[in-house]
């Protein structure tokens, strides 16, 4: 088990900076989601740990030694890639066995290695077939075999599930954190999916523009995003971000010409912003049909199973809301949505920083 810090680093090319001022120290063995649209600098940053690319500035420690200009081998790290990165012209047995010969490792010891892990990843039968004879998860699992058979310092993961299906990526995170979680092993794990990240990290940081915008726990970044791009990026379906008026004394906002009482949470962030317009954030599955709330004409129906998405026209925003089936519900029906007490997120509309972090629910 390793603790990877990462302290001020940065990555430029030219006048670009792919990776700015990134600061993390990880726990020991703790599985750490790099998360956040293409382009975010979420890989380069992995990359950077691995010794692929070269940091302009700041330092890499693993467990306090600075590896900031060690070449990739000296760090004992095993990487896993979004193609899966097997010779295919090999056996499973011989992709799972090349690092370990180059090490030179005896063959019994290496037989020994590659059994105990086939039989942990479901490939002891397969350990004859050649990739082109395995199915997508199957070439998932042999990749993460071929590095689990190292025993690394540190795994690093790079949208390992992207080019599987629906059903084997919800199959296939499961395994990942299980068998990450019992090798203890620290990983990072790179996903432009923040339902991969939600679900699967113990710790998210989230990314754009090079920039780290939150690190915190998956259920601390949905309960209490710090700006508006956490707001909107993680959650599915995403947040509404609605233009508000903030009363003076901060006790209510005002959308589409109607009065909301606002949460206590929000009033002393509101103060500061009274009687100008902030940006208020309602998350969809936190809205119901009321009484009392935001008017408005429903513009589009999903039927999700057991559950409802709706948009509904306020004005001129739009406006989503999930909640559980209501029998009769019809487009162009007028209805008022409600919204859970305690659950609304308001942002300073120049910073985009939140006017609420930390009096939502904690992780």
């Amino acid at each position: 088990m390793t603790v990877i810090t990462l302290d001020n680093v940065t990555k430029s090319y030219g006048a670009f900076q792919a990776v700015t001022r990134f600061d993390l120290e990880t726990r020991d063995g703790e599985f750490v989601v790099l998360v956040g649209p293409s382009g975010c600098g979420k890989t380069t940053t992995m990359r950077m740990i691995a010794g692929l690319e070269e940091a302009s500035t700041g330092s890499i420690r693993f467990d306090g030694d600075d590896v900031t200009l060690d070449d990739p081998k000296e760090r004992d790290v095993a990487m896993v890639f979004q193609n899966y990165g097997l010779y295919p012209h090999l056996t499973v047995h011989e992709n799972m066995a090349f690092c370990l010969r180059v090490k030179k490792w005896d063959k019994a010891r290496i037989n020994a290695r590659i059994d105990e892990v086939a039989g942990a990843l479901g490939l002891s039968g397969l350990l004859k077939r050649k990739p082109g004879e395995l199915s997508g998860g199957q070439r998932q699992r042999v990749a993460l075999g071929r590095a689990i058979v190292r025993k690394p310092r540190v795994f690093l993961m790079d949208e390992p599930l992207s080019n599987l299906d629906a059903k084997l990526r919800i199959a296939m995170r499961g395994e990942i954190t299980r068998l990450c979680r019992r090798l203890k092993v620290t990983t990072f794990y790179v996903t432009h999916d923040q339902l991969e990240a939600m679900t699967m990290g113990e710790r998210i940081v989230v990314m754009n523009n090079g920039h780290v915008h939150q690190i915190a726990s998956p259920q601390e970044i949905y309960d209490a995003p710090a700006d508006l791009f956490v707001a909107g990026f993680i959650g599915s379906p995403p947040m509404n971000i609605l233009d508000a008026r903030a009363a003076p004394d901060g006790a209510s906002v005002e959308i589409e010409g109607i009065s909301l009482p606002a949460d206590p949470g929000l009033r002393a962030g509101l103060v500061r912003h009274g009687g100008e317009v902030v940006k208020l954030g309602l998350r969809p599955e936190h809205l119901s049909l009321g009484d009392n709330g935001l008017s408005g004409e429903v513009e589009n129906i999903e039927l999700l199973g057991a559950q409802v998405l709706i948009q509904v026209r306020v004005g001129t925003a739009l406006i989503a809301a999930q909640f559980d089936r209501v029998p009769g519900l019809a487009l162009g029906q007028e209805v008022t949505l409600s919204h859970l007490p305690g659950t609304m997120h308001a942002f300073d509309p120049g910073t985009e920083k939140s006017l609420t972090a930390g009096m939502h629910g904690q992780a």
